[in-house]
């Protein structure tokens, strides 16, 4: 260490230590490493400061009893620096060998925040984040103990939900508030195979125990889900969903029924406002209600807005072509006969039943169940997006045209978020990107909390994560996701940041509103019949084994060509 960090160790050896039951310390009781000081603050800025650590402390807390002291000063532990009579808590950023001295180290610190301090133990009281007073140089640097952890980590009184353990302790529990991770949106980030979606499914669990009568909307793009909420949840698929056509809006409409791009897309579409509006305006709600706009979710025929635009048609001068007409009416065609369009463009969903549609997705009564799981991997690959965006501006509409009510606040969860959040680079214009954008922006104030769950977070839109108040990163095996990641979480968590390369399966970093301070944590185990079916295949166990194998290509190609 350098010369001057040596000096001020010198004969210095903290307060005396105080045994647990606060009665006298015998002289043979062993000391108290805590209480003892292993480095000495050399620069302070606003939001964190340089140290220098005495290696022979380090050593002697390493053999400590208490896993938070034998960890103290390394990269991701936590350190408390002494101002005035209050505890100042500090995450280690990263560290170097002090060049100028052979035991010395120089490390980085992030500050967390301040507490008081108990008179008897020493230990921090009371924990707030933020930093009201900085310490100057030349203060000394403790070990932060899992006592002063416990203090930490308490819920002070919010509704909160237990997710695993805060490593590095036996037995603190890891807590994430549910107001704040749920006022400010969520994001959990995972390269595959990490137990990603486990971990996801723990937490919705966790969340729905706590709030059995809770409002939460799960996109499932692969039908893993379902297994995992069979019994608490509502599913939802090709089956059973029975998604009305006419909620879509004008620009859902046009990605379902036009295919022409270009200056002809334009004119399709001009077509296709005319037709729907006059569609839509000759149901009887809509005589009821006087004016309606083309966007409106009023019930329509699909026969009478291909009637409409034959009449249309029927109208066109020889010098006029009928090509986009034609086009229209054959796409139109073509999704009512195909048997896989179903589920949302049947004959038999013309009648009002949006509301009843709303509270079955919405859980409105919930009925014991306050998750409803959509899964959409049944869905054809070219409208998947369209059902996803009409879902998810329902919850948006719902919420904007319900706040002079106060509705109850709905969770919306997107699996692969990617995949419907994508950056300007794979940007496909799509409507699911601008709702679930406009999400991230606007839906605290009307009570959406939007989590969003993605391998790829350098894929997802560049504003969209940095709207999360709450980051939940596993570990990232890719470059870019990792710098993407670091360059969306606080300047308090760059500590704990640099190890997401090599967390373990099921751990994680949570940084952000809903915790109280950015941790490392080791998730808890879920139960069988609550995991997902997101187990990879055992190549070793199934190809050991033989028989009733052209059995099973039958069986396969009986669903592929029935669509079910």
């Amino acid at each position: 260490m350098a010369d001057h960090g040596r000096h001020d160790f010198e004969g210095v050896t903290g307060p005396a230590p105080v045994a647990e039951d606060d009665g006298p310390v015998s002289s043979g009781a062993p000391v108290d490493n805590s209480r003892l000081p292993i480095g000495v603050v050399l620069e302070i800025s606003g939001s964190g400061s340089q140290i220098a650590f005495d290696l022979q402390r380090i050593n002697e807390c390493m053999k400590d009893s208490d896993p938070s002291v034998a960890l103290a000063g390394q990269v991701g532990s936590q350190i408390k620096i002494r101002v005035g009579d209050a505890w100042l808590l500090a995450n280690v950023r990263d560290q170097r060998k002090d060049r100028r001295s052979d035991g010395g180290i120089i490390a980085h610190i992030d500050f967390l925040g301040e507490g008081g301090e108990e008179k008897l133990t020493g230990r921090i009281n009371g924990f707030k984040r933020g930093v009201t007073r900085y310490p100057v140089p030349g203060e000394m640097c403790y070990p932060a103990t899992t006592r002063d952890l416990e203090q930490i980590y308490a819920s002070d009184g919010r509704a909160s939900i237990t997710v695993g353990k805060v490593f590095p302790t036996r037995d603190i529990r890891a807590g994430l508030y549910i107001d704040a991770m749920l006022g400010k949106h969520f994001a959990l980030l995972g390269s595959t195979g990490t137990g990603k979606s486990t971990s996801a499914a723990l937490i919705l669990h966790r969340i729905c125990e706590a709030a059995p009568k809770g409002h939460i909307v799960m996109i499932d793009p692969h039908g893993e889900y379902s297994a995992a909420f069979r019994q608490t949840g509502q599913i939802l698929d090709v089956s059973n969903l029975q998604m009305p056509y006419w909620l879509m809006n004008f620009e859902e409409h046009c990605e379902v029924l036009l295919s022409s791009s270009g200056n002809e897309r334009q004119v399709d579409a001009d077509i296709l406002a005319k037709c729907l509006l006059a569609a839509r305006s000759k149901s009887r709600l809509a005589q009821t209600m006087g004016k309606i706009t083309v966007d409106s979710p009023i019930p329509y025929l699909l026969s009478d807005l291909g009637n409409i635009i034959q009449d249309e048609m029927g109208k066109l001068d020889k010098a006029t072509s009928s090509a986009p007409f034609m086009r229209i009416k054959g796409k139109l065609d073509e999704i009512k006969a195909d048997p896989r369009y179903q589920f949302m463009f049947s004959g038999m969903l013309v009648g009002d039943t949006m509301a009843d549609f709303i509270g079955k997705v919405f859980r409105m009564p919930g009925n014991g169940k306050p998750i409803s799981i959509i899964d959409v991997s049944g869905v054809p690959s070219d409208i998947t997006s369209t059902v996803v965006a009409v879902l998810a501006r329902l919850v948006f509409d719902f919420a904007i045209w319900g706040r002079d009510e106060k509705t109850r606040p709905v969770l919306l969860v997107c699996e692969e978020a990617h995949r419907y959040v994508p950056n300007e680079k794979n940007a496909d214009g799509s409507s699911v990107g601008k709702i679930l954008s406009r999400i991230a922006k606007e839906g605290r104030k009307y009570g959406i909390s939007l989590g969003l769950i993605t391998q790829r977070p350098s894929d997802l839109a560049e504003g969209v994560l940095s709207q999360c108040g709450t980051i939940i990163s596993m570990r990232l095996n890719n470059d870019r996701d990792q710098a993407f990641v670091k360059a969306a979480m606080p300047e308090g968590a760059r500590g704990f940041l640099d190890s997401i390369p090599a967390l373990r399966n099921r751990e994680c970093i949570i940084c952000g509103e809903g915790v109280a301070i950015p941790i490392r944590v080791t998730f808890d185990n879920l139960e069988e019949h609550k995991r997902p079916a997101s187990e990879d295949p055992s190549f070793a166990e199934l190809w050991s084994k033989d028989g009733g194998e052209e059995e099973l290509v039958q069986r396969v190609v009986m669903r592929w060509r029935s669509q079910g």
